[in-house]
């Protein structure tokens, strides 16, 4: 049976190393820009992120307040957004919502103005749907740590609290289920109304928070059965697959189980949730046990302190390796909401750590040598299940806010420019995007996305407002089908002026103009 379970351990293992990598996804260039007033108005919108993501809603509101219907694609790491031809003089506001491959939804406006800048009419997002994703995700918590890692905890070492074992498994399956349809909402942008229909739930199952929810349900239910089952040893092997699966969850989906090296991140996700269940959910059959009885609760104590060292030893090292993946730098604790979050966190964690050196060391020695001194001891219990439910809803907060490196990330991303006529279109690509030596990568297209055949290509560049007349550069197309041009001097910061010339036919010559800003 030992050998039984050591396989679905290692299952389980097995399946969270095979995660696909994902990474939140931020916003790293706009054309038009941000703010931006331009003298005629663009045939397109172009969002650049620092990865490929999928569109949910895009809305346009026009100067004079109208929503107006707009085409989307995706084409690489970008999103297309062509616009109505008859755009009025004033501001414009893009609303987008986009999924990023870690399967949360990013969120944002980009406005612009044609001739002048106007009142705009942007709408605002968030409100009861983001409070409720919060809470729902902090019931998610509850259900794992204290629900399924209770569960384990009551099987193997001491029983005890079982009204608060199958309340928080109760309590968690329904925020799993809720937190579905919530990311749904967010997803689609959509009023709680939403829920009665069928295209939130369809939406966030197609994200990989689907897959993630899915996993927690079934290892709350699991550990839920654990406690029906007639035998020990059936409850046994339960329990450690409801514990492997809370890791699991927490291993598929989020900013720290889905950043790059995966063979780092994942497994010490799935590790650090495992650990948390253990130590979480011996918490409140504890201050149960303490209550009832506690000359009964000290030899479980002991019991439990002597396995829960090596345990928060894994808990410490696995934390301690996503922090540093996650921050990148140490000023990233400060200068960062995700970083703050983290901060709170630490703080936490250290209080809870000492609650725990000070009951192993101090208050279970004491209470075995004199029971009637179990006052201060359940006492220090209590505390310590409060602040891990300050600590839960601090590490809540995390799904609204990207981690420090991929704000890195896309600070070092390339630029990327759409240009978009009626007949063709070019993608282009510059790296680093900064004063110096530049890389140009030009994927020329037809009007409906398909490869132009082009026999030569040449891209010249200017910078009007500092004086730089056009100067050209012959591009040299590479095995991918682009066109590069590489080792271009890019002296001066501002906004510069690109022309390509693309020569179709010896009689054809098709010209893309555009403009970028070089940081």
């Amino acid at each position: 049976m030992l050998r039984a379970i050591a396989a679905v351990a290692a299952l389980l293992v097995a399946l969270c190393l095979a995660t696909e990598a994902f990474a939140h996804a931020s916003l790293v260039a706009a054309e038009p820009a941000d703010g931006s007033v331009v003298a005629e108005a663009p045939k397109t919108v172009q969002l650049q992120f620092n990865e490929s993501v999928t569109p949910a809603v895009v809305n346009l509101i026009d100067a004079g307040g109208k929503t107006r219907a707009v085409t989307v694609r995706a084409v690489d790491q970008s999103v297309v957004i062509v616009l109505p031809d008859d755009l009025p003089r004033g501001t414009q506001v893009v609303s987008y919502r986009v999924v990023s491959q870690d399967g949360h939804p990013v969120a944002g406006s980009l406005v612009f103005s044609i001739g002048v800048v106007t009142a705009s009419a942007a709408r605002s997002n968030g409100g009861p749907v983001t409070i409720l994703i919060w809470l729902a995700r902090i019931g998610v918590y509850v259900g794992l740590f204290a629900g399924v890692g209770g569960a384990f905890f009551a099987v193997w070492i001491g029983q005890g609290g079982a009204r608060v074992i199958t309340g928080a498994l109760a309590v968690g399956v329904a925020s799993a289920v809720a937190s579905l349809g919530l990311q749904g909402l967010d997803l689609l942008d959509r009023p709680l109304g939403g829920l009665a229909t069928a295209a939130p739930w369809t939406s966030a199952l197609g994200t990989s928070l689907g897959p993630s929810l899915l996993i927690a349900i079934a290892s709350m239910v699991i550990a839920w059965f654990a406690w029906r089952s007639p035998t020990g040893m059936t409850a046994r092997v339960l329990t450690v697959l409801a514990l492997a699966g809370a890791g699991l969850s927490l291993a598929t989906s989020g900013h720290a189980a889905t950043a790059s090296p995966k063979s780092l991140t994942a497994p010490a996700m799935f590790i650090h949730g495992v650990a948390i269940a253990f130590w979480v959910g011996a918490l409140a059959p504890l201050a149960v046990l303490a209550r009832q009885s506690t000359a009964a609760m000290v030899p479980v104590l002991q019991r439990f302190s002597r396995l829960a060292v090596p345990v928060v030893g894994f808990l410490v090292l696995s934390g301690l390796g996503l922090a540093i993946v996650q921050l990148e730098s140490f000023r990233a604790l400060i200068d960062t909401r995700y970083g703050i979050i983290l901060l709170v966190k630490l703080i936490l964690v250290t209080v809870l750590l000492g609650l725990a050196a000070l009951n192993r060391y101090r208050l279970t020695p004491a209470v075995a040598a004199d029971p009637q001194k179990g006052r201060s001891l359940i006492g220090s219990i209590l505390i310590e299940c409060v602040v891990v439910v300050g600590i839960l809803a601090v590490v809540a907060g995390w799904r609204f806010t990207p981690p420090p490196r991929v704000l890195a990330a896309a600070a070092q991303a390339p630029l990327a420019i759409h240009i978009h006529t009626e007949t063709a279109m070019a993608q282009v690509s510059i790296s680093p995007g900064k004063v110096g030596s530049d890389d140009f990568v030009l994927q020329l297209l037809t009007g409906d996305f398909a490869a132009l055949s082009a026999k030569e290509a040449t891209l010249t560049l200017s910078l009007p407002e500092r004086g730089i007349e056009p100067f050209g550069r012959e591009a040299t197309r590479g095995p991918d089908g682009s066109w590069h041009v590489r080792g271009v001097p890019l002296p001066l910061a501002g906004r510069w002026h690109m022309r390509i010339d693309a020569l179709v036919t010896d009689f054809e010559k098709i010209t893309l103009e555009g403009d970028f800003d070089v940081r």
